[in-house]
């Protein structure tokens, strides 16, 4: 609570909002501003595979970079018909050794997930998916752009 904000400037008042900015606004920032960890978690997934989406004259390209990841390690999917989305679990290559002590790691593992919204005017019946040397490549075909109309004469009578 801030008693300034509402013009009063009283000591009295200065000191109980002291108080006040001590005991309360730490709970409410505590319980305000601290992601759950779930969301932590999510954030990391989303910012573990960096991507590039590219636009083309008849297609949408998007460029995901998945070091280290076999194409049998993520899933692409179409959701509600306009969101592709990308999953996966990076592993660690020597999970199963004992004997391993690394000395630094900065590759990151775990469960990784990309969303895009396609633009509305992709064909995502026409999606294919390349993976090569730890980048994967999806294009999306865009529909053609519709004709525009003819204008129509329309004869106007007097009457």
């Amino acid at each position: 609570m801030d008693f300034k904000v509402i013009g009063f400037n009283y000591p009295l008042l200065v000191g109980l909002q002291d108080v006040l900015n001590v005991s309360l606004d730490h709970e409410v920032e505590k319980s305000v501003n601290t992601p759950s960890k779930k969301y932590v978690t999510d954030a990391k997934a989303m910012a573990a595979a960096p991507a590039n989406i590219k636009e083309y004259l008849d297609l949408y390209v998007f460029v995901l970079d998945m070091p280290g990841m076999k194409s049998e390690e993520f899933k692409v999917e179409v959701e509600d018909n306009n969101v592709l989305l990308v999953t996966g679990m990076r592993r660690r290559e020597d999970d199963k050794e004992k004997e391993v002590k690394y000395m630094r790691t900065e590759r990151r593992i775990g469960k990784l997930e990309r969303k895009f919204v396609f633009p509305e005017n992709s064909n995502i019946d026409a999606v294919l998916d390349v993976c090569l040397d730890g980048v994967l490549t999806i294009s999306v075909n865009k529909f053609p752009p519709h004709e525009p109309k003819k204008p129509r004469t329309i004869e106007v009578k007097v009457g």
